[in-house]
Parts: C-alpha cells; sequence; structure tokens
C-alpha cells in the first residue's frame, strides 16, 4: 500500500514507519520537526520506500498519485510538549486533521486516527472502555490535548458519515520505547534519565497513582491488526496491566542498580489518578492484547537509551 504517514520523526511515528516499510508498503513521511527529530528518521532514509515531505499539516498537504490510506500520528503528545505548545497542538489535531481528511476523501483512501486515552481525561468509570465519554476539563491545562483529541476524532466521524471516508480510530494509551525522547517529560524517560544522570526520581504526587504501560512493539501489532479489519470504531490499544508510578520507580532502580532516592513534588493539574484501558474491542475484533510484560519491556527501552546516551 501507499500510506502518508504524519508525525514520522516522532516516537511513534518513526517506528511505525519501520515496521510499515518492513512489512512491503511504500511511506510518504511529513514532519515538521516541532517535537519530532531527525535522527529517528535515520534507518527510514535508507529505504527506497520512504520519502519524505518536511510540512506542518495546519495547512493543506499536497500529494501527487494515488494513495491507500492517511494515517495521522502529528502532535506533541507529552504534557511538557504540548503545554510548551498548547496553540500548535490545538490546530495539528482540528485544522491539520481536517486538511488530511480531505486528502483521503480526494484520494478515495482511508484515515488512520491517533488518538489517546487523554479523551477520558481523569476518568470516573474504571476500567476505560471505548463507550466512556470521559471526564474532561474543558478550560483546564490539558485541555489543549485533550479535547483537541476530542475535537480530531467527532469530525473524524463527521467525515465518515458524511462522505463515507473509511476510518479506523485508536486511542493509545501509555506507550514506551526505543525513539522517545529522552527529554520528552513523561514518566519513564524521566526515571532512566535522572537514574543515568545519578539525580533523585521525581515522582509528582504521592506515587500512588496508576498507569498502564505498553510497549511500542504491542501497539505496532495492534496497530497491523486493525489495518487490516474494518471496523470503524474507536479501540482502546493499551496493557489493562495497571502499575502504581511508585512501583515503576523501584523496577527501574532494580533493573539499573541504582540507589537514587525519591524526591516527592506537587501533583500537576488534571493529571489523572487512574488509568487502564479495557480491551475488550481489541480482543474481540482483531485477537490483539499485549504480550510484552512490563519488566521486559523496560529492559529492552534501558539497553537503547544505554546504546545512545553516555553521561
Amino acid at each position: 500500500m501507499f500510506i502518508v504517514l504524519t508525525g514520522v520523526a516522532g516516537f511513534i511515528g518513526s517506528n511505525l514507519a519501520e515496521r510499515l516499510l518492513r512489512e512491503g508498503h511504500t511511506v510518504i513521511g511529513v514532519d515538521n520537526f516541532l517535537t519530532g527529530s531527525s535522527a529517528n528518521m535515520d534507518n527510514l532514509l535508507r529505504s527506497p520506500n520512504f520519502k519524505f515531505i518536511e510540512h506542518d499539516v495546519i495547512t493543506p498537504l499536497v500529494i501527487d498519485g494515488p494513495i491507500d490510506w492517511v494515517m495521522h500520528f502529528a502532535s506533541p503528545a507529552s504534557p511538557p510538549k504540548y503545554l510548551a505548545y498548547p496553540i500548535e497542538t490545538m490546530r495539528v489535531n482540528s485544522e491539520g486533521t481536517m486538511h488530511l481528511l480531505h486528502l483521503a476523501k480526494e484520494k478515495q483512501a482511508g484515515f488512520f486516527l491517533a488518538s489517546t486515552s487523554e479523551i477520558y481525561g481523569n476518568p470516573t468509570v474504571h476500567p476505560q472502555p471505548e463507550s466512556y465519554f470521559g471526564n474532561v476539563n474543558s478550560v483546564g491545562a490539558r485541555s489543549c490535548y485533550n479535547e483537541a483529541k476530542r475535537y480530531a476524532e467527532a469530525i473524524t466521524y463527521w467525515m465518515n458519515r458524511k462522505y463515507g471516508i473509511p476510518v479506523r480510530v485508536i486511542r493509545i494509551f501509555n506507550t514506551f520505547g526505543p525513539k522517545m525522547d529522552l527529554n520528552d517529560g513523561r514518566v519513564i524517560t524521566n526515571f532512566i534519565n535522572q537514574i543515568m544522570a545519578k539525580q533523585n526520581l521525581t515522582i509528582y504526587g504521592d506515587g500512588r497513582q496508576t498507569r498502564s504501560f505498553q510497549y511500542i512493539d504491542d501497539l505496532l501489532e495492534g496497530i497491523m491488526r486493525l489495518l487490516s479489519t474494518t471496523y470503524e470504531q474507536p479501540v482502546n490499544l493499551g496493557n489493562p496491566e495497571e502499575v502504581t508510578i511508585l512501583e515503576v520507580a523501584q523496577i527501574l532502580k532494580e533493573l539499573m542498580e541504582s540507589n537514587a532516592q525519591i524526591e516527592f513534588l506537587p501533583l500537576p493539574e488534571d493529571d489523572p489518578r487512574r488509568r487502564k484501558p479495557d480491551i475488550t474491542i481489541s480482543r474481540t475484533i482483531m485477537d490483539w492484547e499485549p504480550t510484552i510484560g512490563l519488566q521486559e519491556a523496560l529492559a529492552r527501552t534501558i539497553h537503547y537509551y544505554q546504546g545512545q546516551y553516555i553521561h
């Protein structure tokens, strides 16, 4: 297939492009490097089936020739990044999504939206099924991301209803692994960075808040399986194994043989207390669930960073 992939220089986008190329597809990657890294594309640029376009998708994207899928993965995704670029985050998920949907319509292509578990906000239902409408503060600090993604989903489904554009929508829960920016600002990269720099581990709040962490390879498998189905409703892709932030810190200290101390800081506004996906739909429609355990996934990620960074 011929696939346009936005956010190709980002953590998930670059890993996804490698997977698509390995499976024989042609990828036209698009990024403006707001938060992505050109280094993430080093392997991609060696492939004859990869073409790169530097472009900000808040303006229309012109592609020559036929395409099969537009896969929209462009957006700042970690709180420090989207809070640094709040307007850009809202625009790439609103205007950007609209322009890319029109591109899919023009090319008679499918549209694949990378949405997020953040659309559930600070959930009052646990675990979170796709039918849950969320508990979101529309004027809070995180609204630039979660409300923008909610809008992206809404316009995707209205374009689907009105014009019959084939759509796939995934709601990605916490994902980590190689190519993630070590200064990304999310918990696992923060901890690894701090341990390698021999600093205290910073935990926001009491550390008893939970997350559900999945390894990048499991996410990529879910994406590829959904592409091969005809299912058009949102699908959670995440690990239903729930762990506290304190537990993650302890596992990393053991794996990295660190005696780092823990420093507790105030909890950010609207930070969710619990986050865990209900993956009944993904299990049912595509026989998917994560297979890589947290310990192994963390060990793989540590190995990657230790090979990339010298402190």
